[in-house]
């Protein structure tokens, strides 16, 4: 919060409408919608995180805003999205691709890349990255922009697959009695038989919702995910 407090004191805009004012007099549950801008080197590529709370609410403060803060400090540019809740996985993944699009329409503004986005969540907002990352954004109802260059997913059930899968990151912990870990193995299994090219980290003595694993044996995950991020942009350029 002090991050995002300091950017504002210094002229920064730090949060920005998913939806026009049309569209939210049209639907109020857009009304609060949108993204918190964690700024990071000019003209780097951008993240969107999307973070968990199993569809009823919005954990940035815990799995959205550190993380940020982390890799913004590496140089690249992130989005913590806001999204809908009480509404389930679908109108919540609507609000993603929404984000996706708006980021790549305003780049300019921004002073964002376009090229070689990841995307990133854990637990709820994990199922959201990865069913983009899987099937792309016009599947969830956005407008046809590329699928992200990696997805960065921590401690989900998620089990669905495409052929063509981004790069994937994947974070668990070993006593995650909500997500097992044996669920994502399996998911993993088949990328990787697939093709894709996957990092997977399993850690012992914690289970679900870790965030940064901040004291404990998943300190420094984000980190590792970013360098990943970045080995993946490179080995498309």
């Amino acid at each position: 919060m002090n991050r995002i407090i300091g950017d504002a004191d210094n002229g920064n805009t730090v949060f920005f409408d998913l939806y026009t004012d049309a569209q939210k007099q049209a639907d109020r549950s857009k009304g609060r919608t949108g993204l918190f801008f964690f700024r990071g080197r000019p003209g780097a590529p951008f993240a969107i995180i999307a973070p968990g709370g199993g569809f009823s609410y919005v954990a940035s403060m815990h799995e959205g805003f550190p993380h940020a803060v982390e890799i913004s400090n590496m140089g690249f540019n992130v989005f913590v999205l806001k999204y809908r809740v009480g509404r389930g996985e679908a109108t919540a993944t609507e609000d993603l691709v929404a984000a996706i699009a708006y980021v790549i329409e305003h780049a300019d503004d921004l002073r964002v890349s376009t090229s070689g986005y990841s995307l990133w969540g854990s637990s709820a907002g994990a199922r959201m990255a990865a069913m983009i990352g899987s099937h792309g954004a016009a599947r969830s109802g956005g407008k046809p922009v590329p699928k992200p260059s990696t997805v960065v997913v921590a401690y989900t059930g998620h089990s669905d697959y495409a052929a063509d899968e981004p790069p994937t990151f994947v974070v668990v912990g070993e006593q995650d009695t909500i997500s097992p870990p044996t669920a994502m193995e399996k998911r993993i299994a088949a990328l990787r038989k697939a093709g894709t090219r996957v990092e997977y980290r399993k850690f012992a003595g914690i289970g679900h919702g870790f965030g940064l694993g901040t004291g404990t044996r998943a300190e420094g995950w984000v980190a590792e995910a970013t360098c990943f991020w970045e080995e993946a942009i490179r080995r498309t350029h």
